[in-house]
C-alpha cells in the first residue's frame, strides 16, 4: 500500500491535521482574522456580510493552499525519478509530519526556522494584501484570502512536504484542499469571535492530542515504507 495515495485515509488524515492543528492556526492567523473583521465598516457589520466574508478569506487562503500543492506535487514527478528517490521522499515527509506534531504541542519549535524560508517572498506579497482592504465584498475577501495563504507557516511547509512526495499535482492539490477544509472551523470561529472554541484548541491536552495522533499517523507511513526498502 502506498500511504501518500489519493484514498480516503490520506484525505481523512490531511483534514484531521488541519482540524487539530487549530491551536496553531489560531495562533497563526486569528489576530488576521479578527483584525480584517473589524476592518469591515461598523454599518455594514452584520452577521450574514460577515459570515460571507470569513467565509471567502478562507476559501480563497484553501485555493492558494491546493496551488501550491499543485505545485510542489509537480516538482516532485520531476525529482522523484527512480523507486529510490521516491521512498526517500515519503520517509521525508513522514519525519515532516512528526516535526509538525513536535510544534503544534510546543514541544520543539524547530519549524520556525523553515518558516523563515517563505518570508522573503511574503514580503512582497504583504503589500498586495494590504491594498485590498478594507474588504466590503466577497470577490474582494477571496483575494485577500488568497494572497494570505502564502503566509509563511511550519504547518502549511510540512504538508506541502507531504505533497512533494506524492508526486502528482492533482492528489497534492486534493491533500492540501482536506487539510485547508479542515483548518476552517477553527479560523471562521476564530473570526465570529468563538473564544469557547479558541480556548478549547489552546488547551495543552487538546495540543497534546494533536500532537500523539499525527505522529502515530507519520510512524505508520514509516512502518509501511520498511517492507518496500527492504526489496530496493
Amino acid at each position: 500500500m502506498d500511504p501518500t495515495g489519493l484514498d480516503l485515509p490520506p484525505l481523512a488524515a490531511a483534514f484531521v491535521f488541519g482540524l487539530l492543528g487549530g491551536a496553531h492556526c489560531i495562533g497563526m492567523c486569528g489576530g488576521i482574522m479578527s483584525a480584517l473583521t473589524f476592518a469591515v465598516p461598523p454599518s455594514m457589520r452584520n452577521p450574514a456580510r460577515l459570515s460571507g466574508l470569513l467565509l471567502g478569506y478562507n476559501l480563497g487562503r484553501i485555493a492558494s493552499y491546493m496551488a501550491a500543492g499543485a505545485l510542489v506535487a509537480g516538482l516532485g514527478t520531476l525529482v522523484a525519478l527512480t523507486p529510490q528517490v521516491r521512498l526517500i521522499l515519503q520517509a521525508l515527509a513522514a519525519v515532516m509530519l512528526i516535526l509538525m506534531a513536535l510544534y503544534i504541542a510546543d514541544w520543539w519549535k524547530g519549524l520556525l526556522r523553515i518558516e523563515a524560508l517563505g518570508r522573503r517572498l511574503w514580503k512582497h506579497l504583504e503589500p498586495l494584501g494590504r491594498r485590498l482592504m478594507p474588504v466590503v465584498q466577497v470577490p474582494q475577501a477571496m483575494a485577500l484570502g488568497a494572497v494570505w495563504g502564502w503566509l509563511p507557516c511550519g504547518l502549511v511547509y510540512s504538508m506541502l512536504a507531504w505533497s512533494l512526495a506524492i508526486a502528482d499535482p492533482w492528489r497534492g492539490a486534493a491533500l492540501m484542499g482536506a487539510f485547508g477544509l479542515g483548518t476552517l472551523p477553527a479560523l471562521l470561529a476564530t473570526g465570529l469571535a468563538a473564544r469557547q472554541l479558541g480556548a478549547l484548541i489552546r488547551h495543552p491536552a487538546t495540543r497534546t492530542l494533536a500532537a500523539l495522533s499525527i505522529i502515530a499517523f507519520a510512524l505508520w507511513q514509516l512502518w509501511v515504507l520498511l517492507p518496500i526498502t527492504s526489496h530496493h
